[in-house]
């Protein structure tokens, strides 16, 4: 069984030799609690009513035998923590599952060209087997080749699929990421943030494409990142693209901010044909 942090930090409150209204502890634990003599209830007038401990140690003895919790302050610290180990979890209330822990952290990494790479001060070489993607978890000391530029792609086909588009990215040396598994977004940009390297960002072409690059990457990042614009996009968003991802999409971010060519670009065809385009076309066949 799990305390609630709302409820832990009330008793805190109550820990420290404060009265709270009893309006604001309608909880069944808490009944359970004034039903055991673990706190009290002081009654003042005929409606209202304050809810005080007697004995700190009595709430001690109670949370340590009903929750697992050994410390009250300790407990309400932990689960307002944004991400929790298990081993802090067992720590502050014997429950690895306090709060939902995420097991691995890093993203995936993928490319079609050996990349000498540095991880933990060791050179590692980042040249996935056919079928096969690597996972970068300790992303902090994963250090890429100055001169690569890491391109984030946004649909799981195309990052599968990367060998069969290397035409596109003929005049740089790619290393492929993903954006997917999308809980893992964040360590993507916090990596992002503390490398050199540009980003370079190939996503549907698309309001809803564009959404994504801007508000998840280009406001963060700023200068060092563009959106992929392949060559002729305008023949294919006018012979490919898709009436309904323009007549079902809408722009989320205001226009007049940009300050980069590739989006007006996009933004620009996009409107011209009535059209979306996603960016699986680009995709070869097999040979």
């Amino acid at each position: 069984m799990k305390l609630s942090l709302s409820i832990a930090q009330k008793l805190l409150l109550l820990q420290n030799g404060k009265k709270l209204p009893a309006c604001q502890l309608k909880y069944a634990v808490i009944d359970d609690m004034l039903d055991n003599g673990i706190l009290y209830k002081e009654v003042q007038g005929r409606s209202r009513a304050r809810i005080f401990i007697s004995d700190p140690n009595t709430l001690t003895h109670y949370l340590r035998n009903h929750f697992g919790i050994h410390n009250l302050a300790d407990y309400v610290i932990a689960c307002r923590k944004e991400e929790l180990s298990r081993t802090e979890a067992i720590e502050v209330s014997s429950n690895s599952k306090l709060k939902r822990a995420r097991t691995f952290e890093g993203f995936l990494v993928n490319s079609y060209q050996p990349i000498k790479c540095v991880l933990d001060d060791e050179p590692v070489v980042i040249h996935p087997a056919h079928g096969t993607f690597i996972f970068i978890y300790n992303y902090k000391n994963f250090v890429p080749p100055s001169n690569v530029t890491i391109v984030g792609v946004e649909n799981a086909d195309n990052f599968s699929k990367i060998e069969r588009q290397k035409y596109l990215f003929s005049n740089i040396t790619p290393l492929f990421i993903s954006r997917y598994p999308q809980n893992q977004n964040k360590d993507l940009l916090n990596w992002l943030r503390t490398i050199p390297n540009n980003y370079l960002h190939f996503g549907d072409f698309d309001f809803s494409g564009l959404n994504i690059y801007w508000n998840e990457y280009k406001k963060h990042l700023r200068h060092k990142s563009r959106f992929f614009v392949p060559e002729q996009i305008e023949q294919f968003i006018a012979s490919k693209g898709n009436r309904k991802l323009y007549d079902y999409q809408q722009v989320q971010f205001k226009e007049d901010e940009i300050d980069e060519v590739g989006i007006e670009i996009v933004l620009k065809y996009i409107r011209k044909h009535k059209k979306g385009l996603e960016q699986e076309i680009f995709i070869q066949p097999m040979q």
